[in-house]
């Protein structure tokens, strides 16, 4: 099990600038965040997406009280460090952006379900609905487009955090080496949040049909299709088209009940994206305020 370099023993005689041992509360919570995190993440439905966003929440709760430890804060305020909290807080930024990005996301498509919602309430059948459904499907696309460039800038941020090297010998980066782990794995959850909204339909074609050429078998083709019906944003998508193309009275409820869903899981899903925002630009103010001190 991986271990944060805050773990290490301190040695048996004193230094000026010791960071937390593994006995310390605050970094065992850290730890322990982190491990539930990576367990959570071959998961990918909302309800587990949903988990993650909440356990991001109490790991930036963590990772804050231990920016406030004055050892800490003395080892970020060195200027030989300048250079690595700059670009923490330049991680975090785009960190923040992402999570606007999916915020916009999730408003727009909740959006459209209630309109959508409302319009299916007012009319009977199909007849005059092709039009609302084809408004849906297009804000759909655009919320794809937005967050394809969302998930370029995190596997951007992600191989610039991978080059980063630090010394566990120097207890001073000792606390910068344990945030870099919590971001890294802040980019692995938001990825997933991001991939989950946009649906299957957000990969290429080609990217599909490689992916499927190569590793077609009967356990990965049941794995996906699980997969799909856990996704509510998904499922609205399919059941739209599906509505639009046979022109049944019958996907009409289909459509209600999906969008009853979509709603719900949208909800969700702001709610626990929200909260982590509000702990992640807390996260930077205090490393702003040392960086300022």
């Amino acid at each position: 099990m991986a271990t944060s370099p805050l773990n290490v023993q301190p040695s048996s005689h004193v230094r000026s600038n010791s960071l937390p041992s593994r006995q310390h509360p605050i970094t065992s919570d850290i730890d322990e965040n982190l491990n539930r995190l990576r367990a959570s993440q071959s998961a990918s439905t909302s309800s587990s997406i949903g988990n993650q966003l909440n356990c991001l929440q109490d790991l930036y709760e963590s990772v804050d009280m231990l920016l406030q430890l004055p050892l800490a804060q003395q080892a970020l305020a060195q200027e030989q460090l300048r250079k690595w909290v700059e670009q923490l807080l330049d991680g975090s930024l785009m960190l923040l952006d992402v999570c606007g990005t999916a915020k916009d996301a999730l408003l727009q498509t909740k959006e459209c379900t209630q309109e959508l919602q409302s319009v299916l309430r007012r009319r009977r059948g199909v007849e005059g609905l092709a039009n609302e459904v084809r408004k849906y499907l297009t804000s759909r696309k655009a919320v794809r487009k937005a967050i394809c460039k969302a998930l370029k800038n995190l596997k951007h941020m992600e191989n610039k955090l991978s080059s980063s090297s630090f010394s566990n010998d120097d207890e001073t980066k000792a606390v910068i080496s344990t945030v870099k782990q919590v971001e890294a794995t802040t980019i692995s959850v938001l990825e997933s949040l991001l991939s989950f909204i946009s649906g299957p339909e957000g990969e290429s074609k080609s990217s599909r049909w490689s992916l499927v050429s190569k590793f077609m078998h009967q356990k990965r083709v049941i794995c996906e299709e699980e997969e799909q019906k856990a996704n509510e944003f998904e499922n609205v998508d399919a059941t739209l088209r599906s509505l639009i193309k046979s022109g049944n009275l019958k996907h009409v409820e289909n459509v209600q009940n999906e969008l009853q869903n979509s709603e719900m899981c949208i909800q969700d899903l702001y709610d626990g994206l929200e909260s982590f925002f509000r702990r992640l630009i807390k996260v930077r103010v205090t490393v702003l305020n040392i960086l300022n001190c």
